[in-house]
């Protein structure tokens, strides 16, 4: 019987992907572990394996196909012994034909359940007008009556099914409905108008394409297509600004200390011989210290290592800290689990090599989905301060500014000192503005005690 392999979901956020790459064709034989193909999300590029043995017959969703939906068909595979030519031509069409048909079949009784019940009783026929089909989607937004299965068919096309007649019991739109629609061209426009939700009329809404264009004059501009990577960003910053009460403090910390601390460690560090000769084990950045310390601090201030649920409070065992890497067309942010349990070294080695993976895109989900706070530095471009942006379902996040030299006061004298303002971005849901200060002041005295980080 023919295999169907079906696009992965590789995340439980993930609706779908890009088939970068097949790694096999058709009448190559597979195993179980074999990897056959590379499937981009809006994160990473990872590599899918099979889970059965056999050969592949039908190459369904070729390479470089953006958008395929999780769960859809891309390829069939004979087993062992099956006619491979049998397989592509039967495997691929029956299963998704039977579904299809299994979900309409089930849609449709729906209409007829008043003429099987009405014959049975009086109280049956008193109710049989509360069955009335029209009454089902009215609460909908005034949608025409309609199957499941004809509703996400007509969503996928772009059809609005307003247009469509219906060809079903009491005028139902069924699956034939939107596929005779679908295959006459028509009965498009309306689509994203019936799709807004009531509310929308009343909120403000983003200036048009055509709106912004015509500001400029033609041949000024060219236009470059959002990738799955940049519309993800705008969806999650937009979903977060627009539903998690941001307030922000700002500390500034004195990084001498620090500084002669990190630069005795990495005169320290003991040697290995590589091909390019002999390295250190670890060569530990400013960043290595400020993320143990904002995990320290976390674990100082549990009441602060939280994320805020509609019924619950989620309280962390562990500060596992999200850092900001900045990649082509974006940003990911890969996490340093148990962060607090970690020596520097390990945190700065480990790091490294989140951060060349993520730029390869080679992360695995579970290196950057999740979190309890997250870390963002922009000190490297010279950037004083700033205020970032919570990523949820983290309650906290630290902007680190340029450590930079300025004069302080000091026991009545003026001295120079250096220093590095840090803002704390709080969910004041979950965070109060004393506890937020309580968790700035612990991240302040771990960066000016730097010696505790080390015990």
């Amino acid at each position: 019987m023919p295999i169907n392999i079906t696009m992965p979901a590789l995340s439980p956020t993930m609706e779908e992907g890009n088939l970068a790459k097949w790694l096999v064709k058709e009448g190559d034989k597979v195993g179980p572990g074999d990897v056959i193909a590379e499937i981009e999300t809006d994160k990473a590029t990872m590599e899918v394996e099979a889970v059965d043995e056999g050969t592949v017959a039908k190459i369904v969703v070729p390479a470089g196909t953006e958008g395929v939906k999780v769960n859809a068909l891309i390829a069939i595979l004979a087993a062992d012994g099956e006619d491979v030519g049998a397989a592509a031509q039967g495997g691929g069409d029956a299963a998704p034909a039977k579904a299809e048909a299994k979900e309409e079949k089930k849609a449709e009784p729906a209409a007829e359940a008043p003429k099987a019940d009405a014959p049975k009783s009086e109280p049956a026929k008193a109710e049989a007008p509360k069955q009335e089909a029209p009454a089902v989607d009215a609460k909908a937004g005034d949608r025409p009556f309609s199957s499941p299965l004809a509703r996400r068919i007509a969503k996928d096309a772009g059809i609005d099914l307003v247009a469509v007649t219906g060809t079903g019991p009491h005028g139902r739109v069924i699956k034939k409905d939107v596929e005779a629609a679908i295959a006459g061209g028509g009965a498009k426009s309306a689509a994203p108008a019936a799709a807004a939700p009531a509310t929308a009329a009343s909120a403000p809404k983003p200036m048009s394409d055509d709106a912004v264009l015509k500001l400029f004059a033609e041949g000024s501009y060219e236009l470059v297509p959002h990738d799955g990577m940049r519309k993800t960003i705008a969806k999650r910053l937009l979903e977060a600004k627009s539903t998690v009460p941001h307030f922000y403090l700002t500390v500034d910390c004195e990084l001498d200390a620090l500084l002669a601390l990190r630069q005795q460690i990495n005169l320290a560090a003991p040697m290995r011989k590589t091909d390019k000769g002999d390295v250190p084990v670890y060569k530990l950045s400013v960043n290595d210290f400020i993320i143990k310390a904002m995990a320290l601090a976390l674990r100082d201030v549990p009441e602060a290592n939280v994320s805020w649920t509609e019924s619950n409070m989620v309280k962390h065992k562990h500060s596992d800290v999200g850092v900001a890497v900045s990649i082509p067309g974006g940003l990911i942010t890969p996490i340093i689990r148990k962060a607090e349990e970690k020596a520097l070294s390990t945190i700065s080695n480990e790091m490294k090599d989140l951060a060349k993976r993520a730029r390869d895109r080679k992360l695995k989900p579970e290196e950057y989905q999740g979190g309890t706070t997250a870390v963002s530095n922009l000190g490297m471009f010279g950037v004083k301060d700033f205020a970032a942006i919570i990523n949820p379902p983290h309650a906290t996040i630290l902007a680190i500014g340029a450590g930079e030299e300025r004069a302080v006061v000091k026991k009545g004298e003026i001295k120079v000192a250096t220093v590095m303002s840090v803002t704390l971005s709080t969910d004041h849901r979950a965070v109060d503005g004393a506890l937020g200060a309580e968790l700035a002041q612990a991240f302040k005295r771990h960066i000016e005690n730097p010696m505790g980080m080390l015990v």
